[in-house]
């Protein structure tokens, strides 16, 4: 998606608004967002519980993330925020909340309420988790993420050979083993404390991007703290928005994104397999005039020929049907391959007719 076709959210670009979430929400224009990445408030307060998933204490009753006087009027809170990025979100957009214990249950409530439609939750397995203390509950190594898509109707985007590629050629599993912020990554105030409390790491943002994005698309944030979604869509090629209402926050998250180096073009190419390519049925080919009607294509061997006709289908003595019921008939088996079975003469030369239909495809790419 290029910037002319952003509209009313080309000035919001690449900036942090300062301000109230939902103030700051209502002024994104409807369906202009592809991805949200979500990390709300915890409501420790409410849960009986003064320690934050990383184990930092809460610094009293009064803090920033536990101003919730009840259950309701947190997920009413959640309710509204939610209510105001499914709006936002272009009609294929997906959303990311995480959460730790306190919060995810009563957040993926509302989320299924709302007409999000939850694709996965995946396990965030931290490999240094902050020890329990006081040795009276399990240490808590993990954190929920939510991902859904804006409606079960959504043509969201999953770039799975890039998630496979990304974990050596392996499926990647919903749970997620990954360090939790520390060293030069984790921001520091003028003490050397930790500025934010709960500062996620860089590693798990890009894996979310990667996943669920594609450069130049636009990702939200609307609780942005110290900037770590703008810093990871800065350096992927995505465009940003970041809400924060501590303006200390928001001058620190400024000044990281600005000294994020973007990664060059051709460093942004992930992976695609053909399940990502445009469909290109046989006919397509005889349309096309690169296969005609009566002409042959031979098996590997080339001791079985079948004839095309118009229709696409084909004809031999084994049987009639496409490519791939043809092809299973030849070889005596449940299933084939039509398209890397079958070859055609060009030339002089026998070339699979795969070769045709990548031709197809560029063509499609070039015109789209």
């Amino acid at each position: 998606m290029g910037v002319e076709s952003l509209g009313d959210i080309k000035p919001l670009l690449d900036r942090v608004l300062v301000g109230d979430c939902m103030t700051e929400l209502r002024r994104i224009p409807s369906r202009s967002v592809d991805l949200v990445f979500a990390d709300p408030p915890y409501n420790l307060q409410l849960s009986g519980d003064l320690t934050r998933p990383d184990q930092s204490r809460v610094d009293g009753v009064t803090d920033e993330w536990d101003r919730f006087d009840s259950f309701s009027a947190y997920d009413e809170f959640t309710r509204a925020w939610l209510s105001e990025c499914r709006r936002i979100l272009k009609e294929d957009g997906t959303l990311w909340v995480i959460g730790s214990y306190h919060n995810i249950f009563r957040v993926g409530t509302a989320v299924q309420d709302l007409g999000f439609w939850i694709l996965n939750d995946i396990i965030w397995r931290k490999t240094n988790p902050m020890p329990n203390f006081r040795g009276r509950r399990f240490t808590n190594a993990h954190e929920t993420l939510i991902w859904a898509a804006r409606s079960e109707k959504s043509r969201y985007r999953f770039n799975y050979d890039a998630m496979k590629t990304l974990n050596d050629d392996l499926q990647m599993r919903s749970d997620w083993l990954l360090p939790i912020c520390t060293g030069s990554e984790r921001i520091k105030d003028e003490r050397g404390s930790k500025l934010h409390p709960t500062q996620k790491p860089e590693a798990l943002l890009h894996r979310v991007l990667l996943a669920s994005s594609q450069p130049g698309d636009v990702v939200l944030d609307p609780f942005f703290g110290t900037g770590t979604t703008g810093a990871v869509a800065r350096r992927l090629g995505r465009r940003f928005i970041g809400i924060e209402r501590d303006a200390v926050y928001a001058r620190a998250a400024e000044e990281r994104i600005a000294n994020v180096k973007p990664l060059p073009g051709d460093a942004l190419q992930v992976t695609r397999g053909k399940r990502a390519e445009p469909r290109v049925p046989f006919g397509m080919l005889i349309e096309r005039g690169l296969i005609r009607p009566g002409e042959k294509l031979y098996d590997p061997t080339r001791t079985v020929a079948v004839k095309v006709r118009a229709d696409g289908s084909l004809v031999g003595r084994e049987g009639t049907g496409s490519i791939h019921k043809v092809g299973a008939l030849v070889q005596g088996q449940q299933a084939c391959n039509g398209w890397t079975f079958w070859q055609v003469k060009r030339k002089g030369r026998f070339i699979s007719i795969d070769v045709l239909r990548a031709k197809v495809r560029a063509e499609m790419k070039e015109s789209a």
